[in-house]
């Protein structure tokens, strides 16, 4: 079995770990990190972080959200410290309904949620099956259509290829070892120039094959198909937040998918990547608070 992260080695300094608990829901021990006032009447935000990625990408944003919400940051199954395979393995539709039941375990109605990449497209799907009712939805470089033309075959096609593969989760994560590469593979595939403390903290956890196989595995598991041909169903009012230097989904990709969604706006971003909201998250902070407070 692949070695996943483990929360006494690269978990720990790990950001806002002060806030960070370990709940068993099912099949899955998920790590969650709980901030802000938690008396009741502060409304939640729930926050979705991207495939490859972990509660870290949250580090900055989150602590200036809990300052008005109470603020929900879980690893996504297959994701950094949270361990297990939900029944339907890391499709959307399982991920979106395993985190209802965090939520339900945690006893909280998300106000709102927050997505990136990938985490848009699992926060779409819980609102469209009735998962949650949030009263609004952000999406930060949203992930929501399939990749057009001939990629559209061959990127789930690659993803499966590898996910039968046993050893690509070690050749991945023996590559992040390797000096210097992680930050060449975000800055390419990304466009965003992040500090050396998020650089390092990719790092830890893509030089573990259990986190790599559990990105590679919600890919193989990836229908963005379906999700596309549900987006008009979509009610809750949504805001595709896209740096337009995005390299890993072009901006046009964006306001192609907010033309299939009634209401739905897009906000670019001049000079900022995919990880526009650790680049700057104090201004992506105040996006979400003022569209949040819109509704």
């Amino acid at each position: 079995m692949s070695r996943a992260p483990r929360w006494d080695v690269e978990g720990h300094d790990w950001p806002n770990r002060v806030h960070s608990r370990f709940v068993t829901s099912g099949r899955l021990r998920w790590h969650v990190q709980v901030m802000g006032p938690q008396d009741g009447v502060a409304p939640t935000l729930l926050l979705l972080h991207g495939t490859g990625a972990a509660t870290h990408s949250w580090r900055a944003l989150a602590p200036v959200l809990a300052d008005h919400y109470t603020v929900v940051v879980p690893d996504l199954p297959g994701h950094g410290f949270t361990s297990g395979r939900p029944p339907g393995g890391l499709t959307m539709r399982a991920m979106a309904r395993e985190i209802g039941a965090l939520l339900d375990l945690l006893e909280m109605r998300p106000h709102g949620i927050v997505g990136h990449s990938a985490g848009a497209a699992i926060a779409i799907r819980m609102a469209i099956d009735d998962v949650v009712k949030p009263v609004a939805i952000v999406g930060i470089g949203a992930a929501l259509l399939p990749f057009p033309g001939l990629a559209a075959k061959l990127f789930p096609t690659l993803a499966r290829m590898l996910f039968v593969n046993p050893l690509a989760p070690h050749l991945f994560a023996r590559l992040a070892q390797t000096s210097g590469e992680t930050s060449r593979f975000l800055m390419r595939s990304t466009g965003s120039k992040i500090d050396a403390e998020g650089v390092s903290l990719y790092t830890r956890l893509l030089a573990t094959p259990g986190h790599c196989a559990g990105a590679i595995t919600m890919m193989a598991d990836w229908d963005l198909g379906a999700l596309q041909r549900d987006l008009p169903r979509l009610t809750v009012p949504l805001l595709l937040v896209h740096g337009d230097g995005d390299a890993a989904i072009p901006l046009a990709s964006a306001r192609a998918a907010a033309a299939m969604i009634d209401g739905a706006t897009v906000m670019p971003i001049a000079g900022l990547g995919h990880l526009a909201h650790e680049e700057r998250p104090g201004d992506v902070a105040t996006i979400i608070r003022q569209f949040m407070e819109e509704h």
